[in-house]
């Protein structure tokens, strides 16, 4: 079989495409005693590939085509009215806001690009700008994603663009807060201190907030006084259902503050039921969704069903050709592949809120390790927002799932191959 370009790069070519000056600057640029730069190489040497991953422009159409015919359907009433039937109470609470980051996971399969998972809060853009901006050209045909020239100044106009669709046109967005459960203890807390520079540059104060720190005073949300306009908010409680968050929940319902992403956004794209109705060409035919939209979905969206109890006899009998993930799922968090499903796990995934995904095998990047050639898995992360492709992102690593622990694997820059 014929085999791509990009595919042929992605087997042989072995060349270390980081230049470690030009990234420690861009991690170092307002920072001079370098404690990020340090600080990723100390706590997360994982955390950046030395390599590229390399991809064709028709799997760059796909992914646009894949991400514009989800917006498609998740305009729909009909999508909307299933998928609120799963969807929290809080995601109830309507916002022009549609949601940054927007993180669309991709298998290069063999029949092109399978969109594996959605994601809403998607972590890695910031830290993926300063990586591009450290890359140096290798074998030859090679060019950057569309799209991304002028990444940091779109990044912006997309938080201007949120504030201003629930805000108006009028006012100035002053202050944003990027909030997490203990900042500083996260694995991708280097990404908020690079939101917070580029924040910065462009006029707009940013503090790294944990929810203890905010509180909501009448009808403004406060961080130690100052009013917070815009909430960037990378919670993994979707819902803003802990007893923790319930000033960011007040917050949330009573439009205290403009929320990025939100509760609303999660519901619509991140559940990983909705897959179950995106796979699903005949319930979407139905709601006469059809053409190229409906083509796109079939071929790009494996089938997802959610594990229920009259069909769990039959998907623990393929379970070999299966992937099972936790409905409210995020980062690969108790998600197995099925051909590793011991009877024990599998009688937790009966009792819980699960789908079973058709299984793509991750494509591979050949790299030298420690002078040794090997092989690690990738997948593709599209950043999108309002449908429109912003950003591609390689994930290599050894395992079931991403993890940031593998040698050599970590973030990689996405070149186009010709």
């Amino acid at each position: 079989m014929k085999i791509s370009p990009a595919e042929q790069l992605n087997r042989s070519c072995l060349c270390r495409t980081v230049d470690q000056v030009r990234l420690e600057q861009a991690l170092t640029s307002e920072q001079p005693d370098g404690d990020l730069h340090a600080g990723i190489l100390r706590v997360r040497p994982h955390l950046f590939s030395n390599t590229a991953v390399f991809v064709t422009r028709a799997q760059v159409e796909r992914m646009q085509a894949v991400i514009a015919a989800v917006e498609h359907v998740v305009q729909h009433p009909r999508y909307r009215e299933t998928v609120t039937q799963w969807a929290p109470a809080t995601a109830a609470h309507a916002s022009a806001a549609l949601g940054v980051f927007m993180g669309y996971d991709f298998h290069m399969g063999e029949q092109g690009p399978q969109l594996i998972e959605i994601n809403t809060n998607a972590g890695g853009a910031f830290l993926n700008s300063a990586l591009l901006s450290a890359q140096q050209a290798c074998c030859g045909a090679t060019e950057p994603v569309p799209g991304t020239a002028g990444l940091d100044a779109n990044l912006i106009a997309m938080f201007r663009t949120e504030w201003a669709r629930q805000r108006g046109a009028g006012l100035p967005l002053t202050r944003v807060a990027i909030v997490d459960e203990d900042p500083s203890g996260q694995y991708l807390y280097p990404e908020f201190q690079l939101a917070q520079r580029l924040f910065a540059r462009h006029g707009i104060d940013a503090v790294i907030a944990d929810p203890s720190e905010l509180v909501l005073d009448r009808d403004r949300l406060l961080y130690r006084s100052l009013p917070v306009d815009l909430v960037y908010n990378r919670l993994t409680d979707f819902a803003l259902l802990a007893p923790q968050h319930t000033v960011l929940k007040a917050a949330w319902l009573s439009d205290a503050a403009v929320f990025t992403p939100h509760p609303a956004a999660h519901a619509l794209y991140a559940d990983k039921r909705n897959l179950a109705v995106l796979s699903d060409t005949d319930l979407l035919s139905s709601w006469g969704i059809a053409g190229a939209c409906l083509d796109t979905l079939q071929l790009g969206v494996p089938r997802t069903v959610s594990v229920t109890a009259a069909n769990a006899d039959d998907l623990w009998a393929r379970r070999k050709s299966l992937f099972f993930k936790p409905a409210g799922g995020y980062g690969s968090k108790a998600a197995y592949r099925g051909d590793k499903l011991t009877r024990r796990v599998w009688d937790d995934i009966r009792q819980a809120e699960y789908v079973a995904q058709d299984r793509v095998a991750p494509s591979e990047r050949a790299l030298q390790v420690d002078g040794q050639q090997t092989a690690l898995k990738l997948d593709i992360r599209a950043y999108a927002y309002a449908g429109e492709l912003q950003l591609l992102a390689a994930r290599l690593y050894q395992g079931q799932t991403t993890n940031f622990r593998t040698p050599g694997g970590g973030f990689a820059a996405v070149f186009v191959a010709g």
